[in-house]
């Protein structure tokens, strides 16, 4: 079975979308560097920092690093919300022994993407999207199967993608040098931690 090209689809629907709006979900800042610079001309695109998942000492550092690279680059416009980390617990309840990449994981971007697409519905977006599918890591089949669902249920357009296709990783640990971003080697929650580190307790 051929799986659909989702980077492909994404610049198709990029080539009439110059006075659209999208609203882009990020998990930090060196992975929007590279979707950022692609979506850049194309589309008007404001960010949303929407990650319950991540530890609140590192949300804050992480927030602060895209807001950064927002205010060097004005690539994007910024939107913040709350934290919400009990939302990130009661989604994943049941899940917290999961490995890394399992239905945790799942459920953390459901989470995140239907908060975007609420959102984007709300403030009238044209689109909503993510930049989780930049990273060899993130299971982009589930990321764009969960989008395509929300667009169905909420009512807003999904922007597909593939961030990861024509070397966009390696263009986003480029551009994170460029910028002196920084890069954290864990997804941010306190499960994905543990299994990094090995340490059951956080600092």
């Amino acid at each position: 079975m051929n799986r659909r090209n989702y980077n492909r689809e994404m610049e198709e629907i990029l080539t009439n979308t110059g006075d659209k709006t999208l609203l882009l979900h990020s998990c930090c800042a060196p992975c929007s560097s590279h979707c950022l610079t692609v979506l850049a001309g194309k589309i008007h695109t404001t960010v949303l920092y929407y990650n319950p998942n991540i530890e609140r000492g590192e949300y804050e550092k992480r927030k602060e690093e895209q807001k950064r690279f927002l205010r060097e680059t004005k690539l994007a416009d910024f939107l913040d919300c709350d934290h919400e980390e009990e939302a990130y617990y009661d989604a994943v309840r049941g899940h917290e022994g999961d490995k890394e990449g399992g239905a945790r994981c799942y459920l953390c971007y459901r989470l995140r993407l239907e908060k975007t697409a609420r959102l984007a519905k709300e403030r009238g977006f044209d689109f909503f999207g993510t930049t989780l599918t930049v990273s060899p890591l993130k299971n982009a089949e589930w990321l764009n199967e969960i989008g395509f669902s929300l667009e169905r249920e909420i009512g807003v357009r999904f922007l597909p993608s593939d961030f990861k296709k024509k070397g966009g990783y390696q263009d986003s640990i480029r551009l994170s040098k460029e910028y002196g971003l920084y890069r954290q080697n864990y997804c941010g929650c306190v499960f994905s931690r543990r299994e990094t580190t090995g340490n059951e307790s956080a600092d």
